[in-house]
């Protein structure tokens, strides 16, 4: 079989050697990649009856009608914006006055009197106060005497009491405990340790005779360390009358109690 020689044209030579020029000195870039075509969308599904009848039938309920929700309520005069808020309406009604806080000193009511006959002989007119030491000693009053009562025998009499030799006895345990009373009344004064009965002998049974208010012998009480016989309301009658803060648990009044006296022992 005879081969045939093939010729080119002498101007498809040229061109060759001249793409080949050009492909050297311009290296040809990568060929950008191809992006996939985008899948079509499916047309939805015709609406058929059988569809209708479920979605009438789980979503759209034919026993109750759709009602559009009401709308908010709001005054046309004013409109609620982004920078207002709603403002509470003031009842109209009776304002409570304002109160006036009492002072807590020296208050009577009506038909009291700041004065009283006084009710022994080193007590004072004024009410819850006693006579000075220097005054009692100078007017030749040196023994304090209280009327008593036993709780077992139920019998009363009466008790005295050096007025220098209690003092002292009390004023040296004041100031040996100055430190440790934290404003409060101890445990001995709270509760005292009665005397023994001179009639029945039996020990820690004789109480004081409190009566009214007004005739409590304070000194008495106070010379034989029995004030926390006394009850809450009594306490607070003594600091009322003396100017003393008489709010608090009754340690706390029994010790203003106890200073309130020594102090107007030592005036």
């Amino acid at each position: 079989m005879m081969t045939q020689n093939i010729i080119f044209p002498h101007y498809m030579e040229d061109t060759d050697l001249e793409l080949a020029r050009l492909k050297l000195a311009f290296p040809s870039e990568l060929p950008p990649a191809k992006l996939a075509a985008p899948t079509p969308l499916l047309p939805p599904p015709p609406f058929s009856s059988s569809s209708s009848f479920l979605l009438q039938q789980f979503f759209l309920p034919t026993s109750l009608p759709l009602v559009p929700p009401p709308p908010l309520p709001h005054s046309s005069s004013h409109p609620l914006t982004a920078n207002s808020r709603p403002t509470r309406r003031k009842r109209a009604g009776p304002t409570r006055p304002s109160r006036t806080r009492k002072l807590p000193m020296n208050i009577l009511r009506q038909g009291k009197s700041p004065t009283v006959p006084a009710p022994y002989p080193w007590a004072t007119t004024e009410r819850a106060k006693v006579r000075s030491l220097k005054d009692l000693l100078s007017g030749g009053i040196d023994k304090i005497k209280g009327d008593v009562q036993c709780k077992r025998c139920d019998r009363e009499y009466q008790i005295e009491y050096d007025l220098l030799e209690k003092f002292h006895e009390v004023d040296a345990f004041f100031i040996e405990n100055m430190d440790n009373f934290h404003d409060r009344a101890p445990p001995g004064w709270m509760s005292p340790k009665l005397p023994k009965c001179r009639i029945c002998g039996q020990n820690n049974c004789v109480k004081p005779v409190l009566d009214k208010k007004r005739s409590i012998n304070w000194l008495f009480l106070f010379l034989g360390q029995m004030l926390g016989c006394c009850r809450l309301a009594q306490l607070k009658y003594f600091c009322k009358h003396t100017k003393h803060h008489r709010t608090g648990a009754k340690d706390r009044v029994l010790f203003l109690t106890y200073v309130g006296l020594r102090k107007q022992l030592e005036s």
